[in-house]
């Protein structure tokens, strides 16, 4: 197989990236993994390599109680295996989401102890102090028990380093706690240094049918003097309680090396340590088999050799993050931006395994790559921005990922819409995927199969049997998806067609450059739909029912801050209002011209009903530029969301980062260009707040060597007004600017106003 689809640093190196700057210049010293733990942020500080398989978190949200815990994960239906607040802490988690709304995984838990064993996860938790975390590594002290904790992982595997005080020590592996919905597991001692298992994790978002087994072999550096596995027994009868002592209780397995399986099961190591002996543990991952992940922990971990680990953890972040180099005397403001671009490459994820294999989508079986398979794609945030981000900055990584949803239409039938490890969640709605194929091959990026990418487009878009527009129907027929009389049948009406009238609009676009005009035609008279749901007595998109009417009370501020409401999905009206990014004009029309277009927009954030936390509305501070005369309110606007929501705190996102989808926003809004359109190759402009920003353009996919944006005149603190734009030493006229001519090795100067 491909050494390529080893690691994410190997494809770099292939490609010959290895910028020298990145080796020169330590960009990891500007990431802070503490930004997105609170304010629902969803991010975790933990170990973890760019798109890795493997990640080594702290877990701190098993209980609440009187242990110091803020939050907890099963009460308030937490997906983050770590919360900023907390501080009882009971283990470490080596396969987790970041910036994900629904929980799973936050599974396969360490957990160092001393002393008398205990088995109970709230007994042997405990508090923690000097916490320090940098990509590729996370360290912390234990309060109860004196153990120095380090962690960090390769792409496969996780990688603990702990320091223990002279005495009894053990290492308990607990396979019964996690984020996961999902129950059940089993394991086995194969030696007194080595364990082997598997762990059920999925219903994603609670989807019952989303299940698989994640593999894990478990290496230590030094033999167990004892071991053992542990399992939770059922609560018993007076009868049977008065001759057993683990009622409702955990019950060790001293010596025990047969399967252990249950749905609260584990295992431990026993120690006596002198004063600062060192133990290591490897756990190697794969969703495929326990020979692959011991295969995987094999060839990424040949030896015990943990600073080299740290040291190739911060190497491989350094050639990602010193893709772009930004240069400010705001401290502040350079760790906001490289902790985004953190966490914009902490998602997607590998899935294959060393030798190629991992899980089938949507079917049994294996498959084998001799490239990268990514997974995790969170596409109804992703395609937004995060894609053309990707393929501007990263066109390698994206083309691979493009491919992946090539092939998981081959093996299921359909594109995916919110896959996780080979299994399709159907959380959110739309049809995401479409925009993203469009919008990477417009940018440049062409190595994939364009004419299975049209006829999944197609399938997407007009099979009545659909696995991605369930109501197809009557978005067919009628134009629009109309609500039931007792409510809505779906759910989200108006925005489901909303997303589809945006990828209508992007097929039309491929079927224009693929050569079908009446497929064009088609699309593109499709995708003008949303002016059905237009009511001009609100100027809102509005829900309809089935025979036209409207729907009746309609409130436009009703479904703020996520609470349930008919016709949208985390969303309202006024959220949703101007979500036609392929028609603006349209819309400008619609509302009666420009200037009561400006005062809605405006209105949509003087009255506080433009939702920073959110996806549907992101793009909206950019519409500004629509209109001449009128793109100052987008610089001041995207100026003052910045600081007022990001900043280099735990609570500095403003919300669930959605695998990197609000990062994605910060990242573009700092270097001054934003993708207002998924399939429009215009960036609107806005006042960059860097001096000067340089992106180190992939020559495999652009003709530019670099793209440099420079602002002029950012001296003085406070909101910045653009003056004028040269582009290469020439006046630009407008605030947009396309795609092929940021790629061409360009020189975007932007002057401000005194």
């Amino acid at each position: 197989m491909s050494k390529i689809a080893y690691s994410i640093i190997a494809l770099l190196l292939s490609l010959g990236l290895s910028s020298s700057n990145a080796q020169v210049q330590d960009y990891t010293q500007y990431v802070n993994p503490f930004i997105g733990t609170s304010n629902y942020g969803a991010t975790h500080p933990g170990a973890i390599r760019p798109m890795g398989l493997a990640s080594v978190s702290p877990f701190n949200v098993a209980f609440k109680k009187d242990q110091g815990n803020v939050f907890e994960k099963d009460s308030e239906w937490h997906s983050r295996p770590y919360v900023n607040e907390n501080r009882f802490l009971t283990g470490f988690s080596h396969i987790n989401l970041s910036g994900v709304g629904c929980p799973d995984l936050g599974s396969i838990l360490l957990m160092p102890t001393t002393g008398k064993l205990q088995l109970d996860a709230e007994k042997y938790g405990t508090t923690y102090s000097d916490e320090k975390a940098s990509p590729g590594y996370y360290h912390l002290n234990l309060d109860e028990y004196g153990v120095k904790v380090e962690v960090s992982a390769s792409p496969r595997a996780g990688f603990s380093r702990y320091s223990f005080p002279g005495g009894e020590s053990n290492i308990i592996l607990n396979l019964g706690l996690g984020l996961t919905n999902e129950s059940g597991a089993a394991l086995k001692i194969v030696s007194d240094t080595e364990i082997e298992g598997y762990k059920l994790i999925g219903t994603f978002c609670y989807h019952p049918e989303d299940v698989r087994p994640v593999y894990f072999v478990a290496r230590f550096s030094k033999p167990a003097q004892k071991f053992g596995t542990f399992k939770k027994m059922p609560e018993m009868g007076e009868a049977e309680a008065s001759w057993s002592k683990y009622s409702n209780s955990y019950k060790p397995y001293l010596n025990y090396q047969q399967e252990m399986a249950g749905d609260n099961v584990g295992a431990f190591m026993q120690y006596q340590t002198e004063e600062g002996e060192v133990i290591e543990v490897q756990i190697g991952i794969s969703y495929v088999s326990v020979a692959n992940a011991r295969e995987n922990l094999n060839q990424e971990h040949p030896t015990f050799d943990f600073d080299k680990t740290v040291a190739d953890s911060k190497n491989e972040w350094n050639q990602l993050l010193g893709r772009i180099d930004v240069k400010s005397s705001s401290l502040a403001d350079k760790t906001i931006f490289y902790t985004g671009l953190y966490h914009v490459l902490m998602h997607p994820n590998l899935l294959q395994d060393v030798n190629g294999e991992y899980p089938l989508m949507g079917r049994p079986g294996i498959g084998k790559t001799d490239g990268n398979r990514f997974t995790v794609f969170s596409l109804w945030d992703t395609y937004r921005n995060v894609h053309p981000f990707l393929s501007l900055v990263y066109p390698e990584l994206q083309e691979d990922m493009v491919n992946t949803m090539l092939d998981i239409y081959d093996e299921s039938g359909w594109l995916p819409k919110w896959e996780l490890l080979g299994m399709e969640t159907q959380v959110m709605v739309g049809d995401p995927a479409t925009p993203v194929l469009v919008d990477t091959y417009l940018r440049g990026i062409k190595n994939f199969d364009t004419s299975k990418a049209f006829e999944a487009m197609k399938k997407s878009a007009t099979s009545m049997n659909n696995a991605i527009r369930p109501e197809i129907k009557f978005y067919d027929s009628l134009g629009y998806i109309p609500e039931d009389p007792a409510g809505s049948i779906w759910g989200g009406t108006v925005s489901s067609s909303l997303e589809y009238y945006i990828a209508d609009w992007n097929i039309a676009q491929f079927a224009k450059i693929l050569g079908y005009p009446k497929d064009y035609e088609y699309f593109t008279e499709r995708a003008k739909g949303y002016r059905n749901y237009f009511d001009t007595t609100t100027g809102m998109l509005r829900p309809r029912m089935m025979d036209g009417s409207w729907l009746k009370p309609f409130d436009p501020k009703a479904g703020a801050n996520f609470e349930p409401v008919i016709g949208y999905v985390e969303g309202n009206a006024w959220q949703y209002r101007f979500y036609v990014p392929h028609d603006i004009p349209g819309i400008i029309e619609l509302l009666g011209g420009i200037q009561n277009f400006i005062d809605a927009l405006q209105t949509c954030f003087d009255d506080n009903n433009f939702d920073m936390a959110n996806e549907p509305d992101i793009t909206y501070p950019f519409l500004f530029n629509f209109v001449e005369g009128e793109e100052w309110r987008s610089q001041k606007t995207v100026q003052e969301l910045v600081r007022k929501h990001y900043f280099n705190a735990p609570g500095g996102i403003p919300g669930n980062d959605d695998t990197g989808t609000l990062s994605t926003w910060l990242l573009f809004s700092m270097m001054g260009i934003y993708p207002h359109c998924p399939g429009d190759m215009t960036y609107a402009i806005t006042s960059p707040m860097f001096d000067e920003v340089t992106i180190n353009l992939n020559p495999k996919y652009y003709t530019g060597k670099q793209l440099k944006i420079k602002a002029n005149g950012r001296k003085n603190s406070g909101i910045k007004y653009i003056k004028s734009i040269a582009v290469n030493g020439k006046d630009h006229d407008g605030y947009f600017i396309d795609h092929q001519t940021l790629t061409e090795g360009t020189t975007l100067n932007i002057n401000f106003k005194k």
